[in-house]
């Protein structure tokens, strides 16, 4: 297969964003997630500044990924495959089909912790804490994802 130069490009480009993103998201987990998350540490996140911070960058970079995989590689491999340009849970569902995806689903579970890591956790400290505790139960998932797609990039870059 034929790819423009542009669309090359760009493949080449969003990989090498997503390899850094994954190394950042690790660094991230393990700086918040190294010494176990207990719920009475995010109860008192007001008084702790600094893990405050590291769930910050963690909750950032998870949803960053998932954007980053969801909404732009994924959207550029397909079309570079042939396929037509669509909605999000339409190329899920072909990631699904090419068996890059373990279940878009699950995938659109994840992407709804983004709320509850981001917004609910301003109310509600159970909330914050299991979202976040899915969201790092999850990053393999993640990376699965990215690492399939990455695959199937460079097989066409070949």
């Amino acid at each position: 297969m034929k790819l423009a130069p542009e669309v090359k490009e760009r493949l080449r480009f969003l990989t090498r964003v997503v390899d850094k993103e994954i190394k950042h998201l690790e660094y991230a987990a393990d700086q918040t997630f190294g010494v176990p998350l207990v719920l009475e540490a995010v109860e008192r996140l007001d008084a702790n500044p600094e893990l405050a911070m590291r769930i910050e960058a963690f909750t950032s970079r998870f949803c960053r990924l998932q954007d980053t995989l969801g909404d732009k590689l994924l959207p550029v491999l397909l079309k570079a495959l042939g396929e037509p340009e669509r909605a999000l849970l339409i190329n899920l569902e072909k990631a699904e089909k090419y068996g890059w995806l373990e279940s878009s689903e699950h995938w659109l579970a994840l992407r709804q912790l983004r709320n509850q890591m981001i917004h609910e956790y301003i109310e509600n400290a159970q909330t914050l804490f299991d979202a976040l505790t899915t969201a790092y139960d999850n990053t393999d998932f993640l990376k699965d994802f990215a690492d399939k797609l990455e695959r199937q990039t460079s097989d066409l870059l070949e």
